[in-house]
């Protein structure tokens, strides 16, 4: 039994007219249309034909966003003795293309122009920009240099950095010698990164002197030379100066003699800029390896190619969230997130990046909204957790700054949830596109999207991603709509992982989203499709609960309670007794307050009001604190093993692993 949606969700905006004449998807539809002597009219007619005929819509966005390669037929492969035709096919075979030379293909003509702006936490007024000519030269110039140290198609070559711009610059010189480019954030313990590097192996490894966040400069050095321990096959060690001040510090231990350490300035200054040789590589060649959190197991190494990052990244931009040349695209992100890799392709677009490395709120929470008022942003992406901690802390980004360039507002990470759609068109702007979106790291991408033709409501994702067929299931297998079920795409799309790094046979990467429904892409998130034609999210499908038979997504709890004024953040598991499940809450509150049997009794009034009885926890218990995953996102799963007293796998992937703790040998949970 599933818990049933509402019925009609709240018109929150709509585009004007001229906006959606000015708009690439529109530009879009009338190709097709006269390409098919047919009129497209509206985006559900569009996603129609888009999944019906696949390989034409999919050709199309290759010319439309006039990506520079060598376009063959066919458009997709299958072995004709394939038994899972969704899972096999492969995009354009034939084709060769460098990603690298896509995203730096504006630097003729915008030569002068900023590719590139910078801001780190600490100084406002600080900004380094980067233009076109100086991007594409620095990128020849490290290219240079690691190809003169042996890098070659295949190599892998690993950041460990900050979201600086010489993380842009080393993954364009990776890119463009038709190397394999992976990176994580300096927030990641030793440890950690040493279970992600340890499996992809890279030859070359690039690291900062330091950064800062929250306030304080972080040398994280003894943790690089603790990595460079743990990798016999790395060669090379890059080092880049600190965006700030960092105090030197002694290392505990050394480099290996083995590895060659270079600085960064001294490349720049002794390598000799050159016209860039792009790579030619196959359409499916590797290009990035993104890393699982790691939160269940081993990070899992995903392997996205050159050719579908690369044309499904221009569709997500240009058709889907409106990015034209000369745009400011900003998203809050660090180097370990897919985030990352999903805007620097936005160059590609002729986008300007909007870089910016720190907190999100200091010295307040007004910071990343003067960047974007002083940048003129006209993409800000974030987080739903960051709204929601907004609007918690009072700030109405509206009364402070000015955001005429501001079109597109783009939220991802958790469920955004019917509050804070209000909130954003109160608070921030009553006039721009809120595209919340879903996908994550296993496609690189997205399966729910924006629509720049269409309206916003509240609660809601726009519209499924063109050329994807995305779909429900119930636990039979059966479509649904209008009902929770499980998110599933039925066709093949461009973007789907090579594979898993070191998994020779396929057999992990085939179990993680090809098994439960044979041959179907199964993402794991517990969602329904609207009568709107968006999307409605409501956790992932591995935390939900089911008290008495019934599904329940976590996000349905979450959203009531995360808005009461005592409560700063909260998780919800399903603790098994007996036969059954009962709903266990765990809330943090905020400083000064107590867990009273009276705040008790109004979460769960709350809950019962505005969601079902069955929601109604049976145990609230408070907790200092709640973990979650350094991206930001909820840890159910690893709560829920500490309370039925199993193991939990590598805590080193949670930004607060010391928060486990308080779950463990709860008098209260002892059944």
């Amino acid at each position: 039994m599933d818990y049933q949606q509402p019925e009609q969700p709240k018109l929150l905006w709509m585009p004007e007219k001229d906006r959606i004449h000015d708009s690439k998807l529109y530009q879009f539809m009338v190709k097709l249309s006269e390409k098919k002597n047919t009129l497209y009219h509206d985006y559900n007619q569009l996603h129609h034909w888009s999944v019906n005929h696949s390989e034409e819509f999919w050709s199309m966005v290759w010319d439309f966003c006039q990506v520079e390669g060598a376009k063959k037929p066919p458009v997709t492969f299958c072995p004709a003795d394939s038994r899972t035709p969704a899972k096999d096919t492969q995009w354009f075979p034939h084709a060769k293309l460098n990603y690298a030379e896509n995203l730096l293909r504006n630097w003729r003509t915008r030569a002068a122009a900023d590719a590139i702006i910078f801001h780190c936490e600490g100084d406002p007024n600080q900004r380094q920009h980067i233009s076109w000519q100086q991007l594409y030269r620095q990128t020849s110039q490290v290219a240079s240099f690691l190809h003169n140290h042996g890098v070659k198609k295949g190599d892998v070559v690993a950041g460990y950095l900050p979201n600086i711009p010489q993380a842009v610059v080393a993954m364009l010189a990776t890119a463009s010698l038709g190397a394999i480019w992976t990176s994580t954030s300096p927030d990641f313990g030793a440890e950690s990164v040493i279970e992600r590097f340890g499996q992809t192996k890279p030859k070359v490894m690039l690291f900062a002197q330091g950064y800062q966040y929250n306030g304080k400069p972080i040398s994280y050095r003894d943790k690089v030379v603790a990595v460079s321990q743990n990798i016999p096959e790395l060669e090379l060690l890059v080092e880049i100066p600190a965006s700030v001040s960092i105090a030197a510090e002694p290392s505990k231990s050394a480099i290996p003699d083995s590895i060659h350490h270079h600085y960064w300035s001294d490349i720049l200054e002794s390598t000799v800029p050159s016209e860039l040789g792009f790579t030619p590589v196959p359409f499916n060649h590797p290009l990035y390896i993104l890393y699982s959190s790691g939160t269940t197991g081993n990070p899992k190494c995903i392997v996205h190619s050159v050719g579908g990052t690369l044309l499904n990244h221009l569709k997500e931009h240009q058709l889907q969230t409106d990015i034209r040349a000369g745009d400011k695209v900003f998203y809050f992100t660090t180097c370990g997130w897919m985030m990352w890799n999903w805007l620097v392709s936005a160059l590609a677009s002729g986008a300007t990046l909007i870089l910016y490395d720190g907190s999100p709120f200091y010295p307040d929470g007004n910071v990343l909204w003067q960047l974007a008022e002083k940048e003129g942003v006209t993409l800000f992406g974030t987080s739903a957790k960051y709204l929601e901690a907004l609007e918690k802390q009072g700030y109405r980004p509206k009364d402070k700054t000015k955001l005429p360039s501001l079109r597109t507002l783009c939220s991802t990470g958790s469920v955004l949830a019917p509050e804070q759609f209000d909130y954003v068109y109160d608070a921030i702007h009553s006039d721009i596109q809120l595209a919340s979106i879903s996908g994550g790291t296993d496609i690189c991408g997205c399966f729910a999207i924006g629509n720049p033709l269409g309206p916003v409501y509240r609660g809601e994702c726009q519209g499924l991603a063109l050329g994807m067929d995305v779909q429900v299931f119930n636990e039979l297998g059966r479509f649904v709509y209008q009902q929770h079920g499980e998110l599933v795409c039925l066709n093949s799309f461009p973007n789907q992982p090579i594979g898993f790094w070191n998994d020779p046979d396929g057999s992990k990467y085939h179990n993680a989203y090809w098994q439960t429904y044979a041959g179907i892409w199964h993402h794991g998130d517990y969602v329904s499709l609207s009568n709107t034609g968006g999307m409605i999210f409501y956790g992932r499908s591995d935390a939900v609960l089911n008290p008495g038979g019934v599904r329940i997504g976590t996000a349905e709890i979450y959203r009531q309670v995360n808005r009461l004024k005592e409560i700063k953040d909260s998780l919800v598991i399903g603790q098994n007794q007996g036969a059954d499940v009962r709903v266990i809450l765990f809330v943090q509150l905020v400083e000064t307050e107590v867990l009273t049997d009276e705040l008790k009794a109004t979460i769960k009034q709350k809950i019962r009001e505005h969601c079902s009885p069955r929601h109604v926890p049976e145990v609230i218990l408070a907790v200092r604190d709640v973990p979650r995953t350094k991206s930001g996102k909820l840890v159910e799963l690893a709560v829920r093993n500490i309370v039925h007293n199993q193991p939990v796998k590598n805590v080193g992937a949670l930004a607060n692993p010391e928060s486990l703790e308080e779950f463990r040998d709860r008098d209260e949970l002892k059944t």
